[in-house]
């Protein structure tokens, strides 16, 4: 009996891993869908097939659903109970997604120091919003990477003008206790940003200035990256309460704070952290961001990072177990951090 009871031990999954993972604000990013409704060029759409390269390549298919909303919140719930505390909807658009609703409507409850995050482009939440309300998160993450007409065309590939995305921020707040505002720096934007900065600032948004990962999704449009160094001239000007981050996991981050509101510039220069598996990566040379999230998607694959489909995980088989759900992610985290997936 001693002997069996010391072989369940030693076959035990390490969680330290992504206890750690978890202890450093990860987050847990869950695509409801690899569908937009618009097609901004430098969308990774968390490693499926980007909408712009659908356009284009109508061969080009993204992964076919195996997850329902019961799935979905298995899995949600599996993770959360085993310590993870930040979960992002994502997509695609994750608001052209039918399962949207019944998942959000249905999210488990969750402590103090957790919270759930919709990232969405904005055009569908006016149409959402009575529901939106109703639902338990904690905050309304929306793409404002253009200020006009012009410029969401030419980064989004849209007839959609720039009002319907303002006013989607709206009815966020009006949805939502807590709003921010994400945008990517690009040269098609640069001379809008500081309007974009009034914009949030008058509304008492918090907002994340980006600088463009490159990836192999957006290299033809490698040359619209623009630097955060003109946007942190800017921002001093407005400012002097300035601090760095470069704990935790993903890449460091400038904070700013204008009036009390909370103005993030993530900037390559602050560094980036890496675990055991990136050491040896060969893409590590393509990489700016490290591992900072577990991504779940509508196929039931979980992967720690966008630029390798090798090291995706499988939970499809798993979901009427929560417990192996936990154990096949906690042993594929530990793997990463190894470097022996």
């Amino acid at each position: 009996m001693q002997e069996l009871s010391e072989s369940l031990v030693a076959e035990a999954v390490d969680y330290t891993a992504l206890q750690n993972f978890a202890a450093l604000r990860g987050q847990l990013r869950v695509s409801f869908t690899p569908q937009c409704n618009i097609a901004c060029f430098f969308c990774h759409n968390e490693g499926d097939v980007p909408p712009p390269l659908m356009r284009i390549d109508r061969t080009q298919k993204p992964r076919t659903r195996a997850l329902d909303p019961d799935g979905y919140l298995r899995i949600i719930r599996s993770l959360m109970d085993a310590g993870l505390k930040r979960v992002y909807f994502t997509g695609g658009e994750p608001l052209v997604s039918p399962l949207a609703r019944p998942i959000l409507e249905q999210l488990p409850v969750h402590g103090p120091d957790s919270s759930y995050t919709l990232i969405t482009n904005g055009t569908r939440v006016r149409t959402y919003k009575p529901w939106l309300s109703h639902t338990r998160l904690d905050k309304i993450k929306v793409s404002l990477h253009y200020f006009s007409d012009d410029s969401l065309r030419a980064i989004a590939d849209t007839r959609y003008g720039i009002d319907i995305v303002l006013d989607g921020i709206e009815a966020a707040q009006e949805s939502c206790d807590r709003v921010e505002l994400n945008t990517l720096l690009l040269k098609e934007n640069v001379h809008e940003v500081p309007a974009i900065i009034d914009y949030a600032l008058e509304r008492r948004m918090p907002v994340q200035l980006i600088e463009l990962v490159g990836t192999t999704f957006n290299e033809g449009r490698a040359s619209s990256a623009a630097s955060a160094d003109s946007v942190v001239t800017h921002l001093r000007t407005l400012t002097n309460e300035e601090h760095t981050e470069v704990v935790g996991v993903g890449q460091g981050r400038r904070v700013f704070r204008v009036d009390g509101v909370e103005i993030d510039v993530i900037h390559r220069d602050l560094g980036r952290h890496h675990v055991g598996q990136c050491g040896t990566c060969p893409r590590r040379p393509d990489c700016v961001e490290g591992f900072w999230a577990l991504r779940l998607d509508h196929n039931g694959g979980l992967q720690p990072c966008l630029l390798r489909d090798d090291l995706r995980l499988d939970l499809s088989s798993v979901l009427s177990d929560p417990y192996q759900v936990v154990d096949n992610v906690a042993g594929h985290v530990t793997a990463f951090t190894e470097g022996t997936l």
